[in-house]
């Protein structure tokens, strides 16, 4: 388990060991009864304890649930750009000041990076910050951007759009990278500056003092079957304590969900809206690469009520690499929409198809992206810890950009925990540390200034002219003013609540794909390098089994099969025949929580499998 506890390892070991002694020799007729329970029943999609508690279950009489529990100063949750920048962030302090700090990150995925995806065309300005000396340091950022197009797409034709300085796409001194490789080297960095990395350890739950404050968080259990019944194996998770906790999950993260809840952190801000980002890469023939180019696209083949749009980025790292994606905002309104479809459907373009011609997909991976901006910020710091990251969501929008101050936010609330544990004179009102200094001190930071400046561009593609409307008001009110209009607009409310019944809306023909240029969803999921234990209970709940076919089904022709990027929802004919059911294929899942996100009935509720499942991400 963790290296620093190797007693408890020991122990952990022992006991189970005695475990499986143990249930070879339970009375027969106790056995019977709890496994007999088990297949009497009807079989239900959902089985995983969040919904249907252990303790009521008989399956788990008997069965040890006592957590061996590890202690550090800071618990960091996700190894992402945030979660990173704030832990080597701590550490290089404590280095400075003379000072012993344990920090500890919990990742889920199996390697450093396996499950970050982005663009990405980053901003190095946080990095600089962070390691002054990271071109010495051979930091992965191999492509300065030297050229950057923008355009708008008709069916056939592309209108160019010129790029101004000043305005958000301009990417003059960004460069084009693999996120996945930056966030593994962030990574090496941490370690030798003595953070203690855990990847394939996921954060399962919130743990709290009696006095309410965060007391830390627990790894999740494994040993599980998929019927929720406990294996030979079982192994309860970890205890992690400290004295604050820092929660960088991403976009829409698990824990962060039951966070907003439980201290009401979302009281004072609108519904966070999201998009769902697609992505592949391709080796291409070497005459057609560019290295340094950036493409942006809107238009085709959504209309101009539906936000998105495209990128396409010429990689330089030794082969002639494209990294391109399809973006779709997730507040569309026709259940018919398939954003994985319109994604093969746009690769097909006259202006885009040349490129690709010839060439390999050799990647591909998708994820929910926050779009909310300023108007959607929760509070972010609550008693005993506090958000960084995509989890807040500090990604400016029209820039297509939230890494660096992803970063800047992890560093700051590094700085501000570090200066409230080494005060001597600290005197706290409850046992996890509450660090209000965070979120003051964001307030005055140029990632404060920045999304604020932006705030009303998203929101303005709601109005009679879409997408091109939010152009022009982007040219007239950010160009000129900066941001400093004396109104900020708002979103149109939660995605979930966006969708037309399916009888208002007319179903999309989508082309077949041709195996060469556009592909099939299992086919690409594959290249994702996904898997699951397979015998676990699915971690993509329902709250009631019974809703989607009655509502989804019935209302919306079933949008889950559509919106998930993994083909992990189906809607299958009763083995009796009468009627349909959803059977979810949950080792399908790359973990993008688009489910969660746009599901109209609000019935699935995303929650980790265990760690070390997923996507692996090869420096997407």
């Amino acid at each position: 388990m963790f290296p620093a506890c190797k007693y408890t390892l020991q122990a952990r070991q022992c006991l189970c060991s005695l475990k499986v002694l143990q249930r070879e020799h339970l009375p027969s007729l106790f056995c019977a009864t709890r496994w007999s329970s088990s297949s009497s029943t009807t079989p239900r999609i959902t089985s995983h304890y969040t919904i249907y508690p252990r303790d009521k279950d008989p399956r788990w009489e008997g069965v040890d649930m006592e957590r061996f529990v590890d202690e550090a100063d800071v618990v960091v949750v996700g190894a992402g750009p945030a979660g990173l920048s704030a832990a080597i962030r701590l550490k290089q302090l404590a280095g400075e000041q003379g000072k012993e700090l344990r920090v500890c990150v919990v990742e889920k995925a199996s390697q450093i990076g396996a499950h970050t995806l982005s663009g990405a065309c980053i901003e190095p300005s946080a990095l600089q910050e962070l390691f002054p000396d990271w071109k010495e340091r051979g930091a992965p950022l191999h492509t300065p951007v030297t050229e950057d197009k923008f355009g708008i797409l008709t069916e056939k034709y592309r209108i160019p759009v010129p790029i101004l300085p000043g305005l958000p796409m301009n990417n003059h001194g960004n460069y084009i990278v693999r996120l996945g490789h930056l966030v593994s080297w962030l990574g090496e960095q941490a370690e030798e500056l003595g953070v203690e990395l855990y990847p394939g350890y996921a954060a399962a739950e919130v743990l709290f003092h009696e006095d309410g404050s965060v007391k830390g968080i627990a790894t999740n259990d494994v040993g599980i079957s998929k019927d929720g019944s406990p294996k030979d194996t079982f192994e309860r998770g970890m205890e992690l304590h400290a004295k604050v906790t820092i929660f960088g999950e991403g976009c829409h993260g698990h824990l962060a969900k039951q966070l907003y809840k439980h201290f009401n952190l979302r009281q004072h801000c609108e519904p966070q809206t999201y998009a769902i980002g697609l992505k592949e890469v391709w080796v291409i023939d070497e005459k057609k690469w560019k290295p340094g180019r950036v493409e942006h696209t809107v238009g085709w083949p959504l209309d101009r009520h539906s936000y998105g749009g495209s990128f396409l980025y010429h990689l330089n790292e030794g082969e002639p690499l494209v990294a391109l994606g399809f973006v779709v905002g997730l507040d569309y309104q026709n259940p018919y929409m398939n954003p994985f479809r319109e994604f093969q459907r746009w690769k097909h373009h006259p202006t885009v198809l040349p490129t690709l011609e010839g060439g390999k997909r050799i990647a591909y991976g998708a994820r929910a992206l926050n779009e909310g901006g300023f108007q959607s910020l929760p509070k972010l710091t609550f008693p005993g810890g506090m958000l960084v990251g995509c989890s807040p969501g500090f990604m400016n929008v029209p820039k297509i950009k939230g890494t660096h101050s992803a970063m800047k936010s992890g560093m700051m609330a590094a700085e501000t925990v570090f200066s409230k544990l080494t005060n001597e004179n600290l005197q706290s009102e409850t046992k996890g540390l509450c660090v209000p200094e965070y979120e003051e001190n964001l307030k005055n930071s140029w990632v404060w200034k920045e999304l604020y400046s932006v705030r009303n561009i998203r929101p303005s593609c709601h109005g009679l002219f879409g997408v091109y409307g939010g152009m022009v008001y982007t040219g007239i009110f950010y160009w000129i003013l900066r941001g400093k209009e004396p109104w900020t607009l708002k979103h149109k409310g939660l995605d979930s609540a966006q969708l037309k019944p399916a009888k208002d809306c007319m179903p999309i023909e989508y082309p077949k794909p041709d195996g060469k240029i556009s592909f099939d969803l299992l086919s690409s999921v594959a290249l994702s390098g996904t898997n699951h234990e397979h015998d676990q209970p699915p971690h993509l709940t329902l709250k009631n089994d019974n809703i989607p076919v009655n509502n989804n089904l019935a209302i919306y022709d079933g949008p889950e099969q559509r919106f998930c990027p993994a083909g992990v929802y189906e809607y299958v004919p009763k083995e009796t025949g009468d009627g349909m059911r959803l059977q979810i294929n949950a080792q399908n899942c790359v973990h993008c929580k688009t489910c969660d996100i746009k599901d109209p009935s609000q019935n699935i509720n995303w929650v980790v499998p265990e760690g070390g499942g997923g996507p692996a991400y090869n420096g997407l």
